[in-house]
């Protein structure tokens, strides 16, 4: 233990080998073991120009729990994600035979508005309950872009149901929309399905703006128009209902212009949020990463076209990983003082023993 009773992951002058990363959001909990091995005489905090470290390989999971951590007067439940991750945790140790983790590093959606409970009563409860003094809480933002970029200045564009643009020049974050369906997510899976269904709607009224074609899908899928209120509007996933009909936007592309021209204004809205956030010196690099993606040539084409437009130079980069990747990475980082990324409290909040504090100019919480 250090003198402030913090523990400090250590033993016999050896760090600990095995990092947990874990990624919550609306479809639940993933949780996965990861390597880390930096020698204890080279886990010093890394430079910002320092080439990143090689990603942590994978030790056992994920495993998954498909339910999504509740939220409550405080914010998101401390006690619910305790609930689910520790027996995951200790089952992954337990199969990879480790006694002790380096780091535990956990991506949670709406952390930046909803995480005070998180940051209140994980710290203590994860050294109580693992042993584990070094702690990284990020936004899902921040887990997707460093799964993605790693520890590179540039830009992601995170896309699924919902869309947010994240950057960084490694000294601050910067955020552009993720507000939620119904006040923004522009571009992303429920924002194009929402416009595709208004588009059926407007056919099926006659209005102007109208597709037929769209009509035809959204009554294949949902049946008759007037129904689709009662259907839709009392259902706690309603964002999720909504992205679900955003393939059939991209399907008709080619062939309704209406459809088209979603799909044109999506794009639109993904490169000015991009805009908004990504650093303004130097050649940063641009990635994609969320399932909204797997459309392919229909939202990609025009998004390379809007970017191309307005960041003539950023480096386009593929998403090297996924969120629980970019978990990873910010777990073996953190155990092996490497931690490059910039700290804040709502976007990357670190707990770790004293000789980790002021990594890169600021003080860790």
């Amino acid at each position: 233990m250090t003198p402030d009773g913090v523990h400090d992951g250590r033993r016999d002058g050896r760090s600990p080998s095995v990092v947990l990363a874990v990624d919550s959001g609306g479809s639940g909990l993933r949780v996965a073991l990861g390597a880390h091995g930096v020698p204890d005489d080279a886990a010093a905090p890394a430079r910002r120009d320092d080439p990143a470290p090689p990603a942590p390989v994978r030790l056992g999971g994920p495993l998954t729990s498909r339910e999504p951590v509740r939220t409550g007067p405080r914010g998101i439940s401390a006690g619910h994600l305790l609930d689910q991750l520790l027996p995951m945790a200790r089952r992954l140790m337990a199969e990879a035979g480790a006694e002790r983790l380096g780091a535990v590093a956990v991506g949670a959606a709406g952390l930046a508005t909803l995480g005070d409970e998180l940051r209140e009563e994980l710290p203590a409860a994860l050294e109580r309950e693992l042993g584990v003094g070094r702690l990284a809480l990020a936004a899902d933002a921040v887990t997707a872009y460093t799964g993605a970029l790693g520890t590179r200045a540039g830009v992601v564009i995170a896309a699924g149901t919902g869309m947010i643009a994240i950057g960084t020049d490694l000294t601050s974050w910067r955020r552009a929309d993720g507000w939620g369906h119904l006040l923004g997510d522009c571009g992303g899976g429920a924002w194009i399905g929402r416009a595709g269904l208004e588009a059926a709607l407007r056919a099926f009224d006659g209005r102007p703006g109208g597709s037929a074609a769209l009509l035809a899908r959204a009554e294949e899928r949902f049946g008759p128009m007037p129904e689709l209120p009662g259907l839709l509007y009392p259902r706690g996933d309603r964002a999720a209902v909504l992205a679900s009909f955003a393939p059939e936007v991209a399907g008709l592309r080619d062939s309704d212009p209406v459809s088209s021209g979603i799909l044109r204004t999506a794009a639109r809205h993904m490169a000015e949020s991009a805009a908004a956030v990504c650093p303004a010196d130097g050649e940063p690099h641009l990635a994609f990463t969320g399932g909204l993606f797997n459309v392919g040539a229909a939202l990609l084409e025009p998004l390379g076209e809007e970017l191309a437009e307005r960041l003539p130079k950023v480096r386009q980069a593929l998403a090297a990983g996924d969120p629980l990747d970019g978990a990873l990475r910010i777990a073996a980082d953190l155990a092996d003082g490497r931690l490059a990324l910039p700290l804040d409290e709502r976007m990357l909040y670190v707990v770790a023993e004293k000789p980790y504090q002021d990594i890169h100019g600021q003080n860790s919480p």
